[in-house]
This record gives structure tokens, sequence and C-alpha cells, in this order.
């Protein structure tokens, strides 16, 4: 006999069905193998007693501050720690007690059955502009045409093409001369049936550049805004198309001028929240959420929605992470633009680890490396 101590991070389902255990066995299992960790704040006193004796009695616990028990405070902030199958019992338990018991339930509930990795989409980023912050992503029509077409290869399943840079301080420009810029590009897409063999997505925010695209092809629309345009959001309805929607604090003229949160996480959900619900009253069927890196966000920020986009998954959504050679990998390891590759690939791949199936990427080939070897070493 010899006993191996393997990697929390392993695909248990996997490991389980080379085992050889019953098809209910193993989702038992996999239930008790997924750990919650859940932040629960302004939670009423006597609320967290009663949670907290409900955790144990199921094998569960919950950490509390020190003299909740004699409630030295009126309200105190707690950590659930809970598997799956554990915050199951422990939602419904819930439902019967008071102290706002019952509200954190439902809470809990959209905690639990979150969707499991299945397969992760590459969206290569195209820029036909002069001003965007990664000079190596910006082509004019013949280059982007060559350039995407090397993506395909290189296998992006989507490829996302923008006419104004969205960086830090960028210019307005007219949706005259966005057209302009993107048209020559989408006619030669158009032409050559591009958008059969990959999907396309204009990231703009002008209805009348959306809905020149989405009439030759186009089907998702990248949205910075987060539908904050009526007729954007009806322009996705009508074609169907799949609307990014992207939490930005302020536009990228002011949205670095001293960002602050007092819980980013919550601010970012109460705005997908808003969204989905003016996505759904639209009639929207396919929505894809972005947490926008970099977009009105200090780096403690940006960490934090990179680690946690677990958060996320209980709109039931795809979410998609733009990380890609942004400032945050400078603030960390002060490197510039054209050498941030390397830290680029290691806050997408913990991106995905905690959930994110699309990432927005300038670099096609070494994204689909990486990815590749990161799913070969999850088993």
């Amino acid at each position: 006999m010899h006993v191996e101590h393997l990697s929390s991070s392993l695909n248990l389902k996997t490991a389980l069905q080379e085992l050889k255990v019953d098809t209910g066995g193993i989702s038992i299992l996999q239930d008790k193998g997924k750990i919650h960790l859940i932040k629960i704040v302004d939670l009423h006193v006597g609320a967290a007693n009663i949670l907290k004796q409900d955790a144990l009695s199921i094998g569960a616990d919950l950490a509390v501050p020190r003299g909740t028990v004699t409630a030295l405070e009126p309200r105190v902030n707690a950590l659930l720690i809970a598997n799956e199958r554990q915050l199951q019992l422990l939602a419904k338990k819930e439902k019967a007690q008071p102290f706002g018991l019952k509200a954190l339930a439902h809470e809990l509930e959209r905690f639990c059955h979150q969707k499991s990795i299945e397969d992760i989409a590459v969206m290569g980023i195209i820029n036909a502009n002069d001003d965007s912050f990664y000079a190596q992503s910006r082509f004019k029509e013949a280059q982007a045409i060559e350039k995407i077409e090397i993506m395909i290869l290189e296998g992006a399943h989507i490829i996302d093409i923008g006419g104004v840079s969205s960086r830090p301080n960028s210019q307005n420009v007219s949706p005259q001369e966005e057209l302009m810029r993107v048209r020559p590009i989408i006619d030669t897409l158009y032409g050559q049936r591009i958008h059969e063999k990959v999907r396309l997505s204009l990231d703009s925010y002008e209805p009348t550049v959306i809905a020149y695209a989405l009439e030759k092809g186009f089907s998702i629309v990248n949205d910075i805004t987060g539908l904050a345009n009526d007729e954007v959001a009806r322009l996705c309805a009508s074609y169907d198309a799949t609307a990014v929607i992207m939490h930005m604090k302020g536009n990228p003229q002011t949205m670095q001028s001293n960002p602050h949160y007092d819980s980013v996480l919550r601010d970012v959900e109460l705005f997908f929240e808003e969204r989905l619900e003016k996505a759904q009253r639209f009639g929207i069927k396919n929505t894809i959420l972005d947490c926008g890196i970099g977009f009105g966000k200090r780096l403690e920020d940006n960490i934090t929605l990179v680690a946690h986009q677990k958060h996320f998954l209980r709109f039931g959504k795809p979410l998609l992470v733009g990380a890609s050679r942004k400032s945050m990998i400078d603030h960390i390891v002060h490197a510039q633009c054209d050498d941030r590759l390397s830290g680029t690939l290691a806050v997408h791949l913990k991106a995905i680890e905690e959930g994110a199936t699309i990432l927005r990427v300038h670099d096609v080939k070494e994204h689909m490396q990486a990815i590749a070897v990161w799913k070969a070493l999850r088993g």
C-alpha cells in the first residue's frame, strides 16, 4: 500500500471515473469535493450565532469575530466554509430562521450548482485605430485581414474588432470617423465570409457602427458601457446578437481618476443585475459578463475581480476577462506594454481557474498553448 496526496485543483470527476465509482456516487462525491468560501457582510449577531451552529451541525463552519457568541457587537462579518452538499443543506435550514437568514438562504442557493469549466474561448483583438494602448494590436485594412487569418489559424474562437481606443484619457471619436475606420475591414471580412469560420465581435457602443457590423455577419456586440444606450440594446435584440456587458466606472476620460469602491465585487454585481434586467426587458437572449479589468479600477480592485470570478457565476452567464498586457501587470512587476505577455498569461490562467471562460487577448497562439497545458495539468 502507498498513499498519494493529490492536488486540490484536480479534475475530480475524471479521477472518480478512473476509479470506476458508481455514477450516482460520482455526483455526490463531486459535491463534497467542491469547497465554497463565502464572505457575509453586516450579519445580525443573532443570525451569526444561529448560522454558526447550523453550519457545525452539518460539518461546515462559520468563522466569526471574537465576542460574537456574547453579542459584543450588534452586527458582524463572517466567513462561511462549506462544500457544495453542505451549502445546499444549509440554504434549506436557514429558510426557517429569523434575523434575515431567510434572505441569506436565497443568496446561498445562488452559489449552488455553479457550472464547472467547459470549453474556453479565446477572443483575438484587432484595433483599427492609431491610439490603442498596445501599438502591435493596431492594423489597417490589409494588415488587419492578414492578422485575422493568422489568429484563426492559431485557434481563435472570436475576433473582436474596434475602431476607437478605450484606454485611460483616450480621445472621443465621432460615429462617422469610427465607421470610416472599421468599414473597410468589415466589408472585406463579409466578402470573404469570414463570419462562417469564426465569430465576429464589434468593440463599440455607437448604434450606427453596430448596425453596420451586424448587417455584415457580426454576431457579438462588445459594449464597454454595458448597454447604457437603449438603441444598442434594441439592435442586439433585433439581430439576435450576443451582448457583452462590461462594467466601467465613469468613462475612458475619467475612469482612472481616483476610483474607489467599498466593495468592488458588490458594486460590479449590482451593475450586472441592473443591466441583465435591461437586456431581458429588451429581448436580448444571449449575454456575456465582463467585470472590466482596468476600467475605473485600482490594482487591488483588478486583483480582487480576477481572483473571485466565481462570485459572478451566480448569474449563469459566460464570464469574459480581458487583462491582456494591461497596466495592472506593470504595477505588480514594472514591465512595459511590450514585455507583459508572461504576466498576462498568469492573470488569464487564474481567471479561467476561477470560472472565466472567455479571454480577450492580443496573443492568440501563446494563450492557446498555455490553456492546453493548463488543462492537461488539471487532468
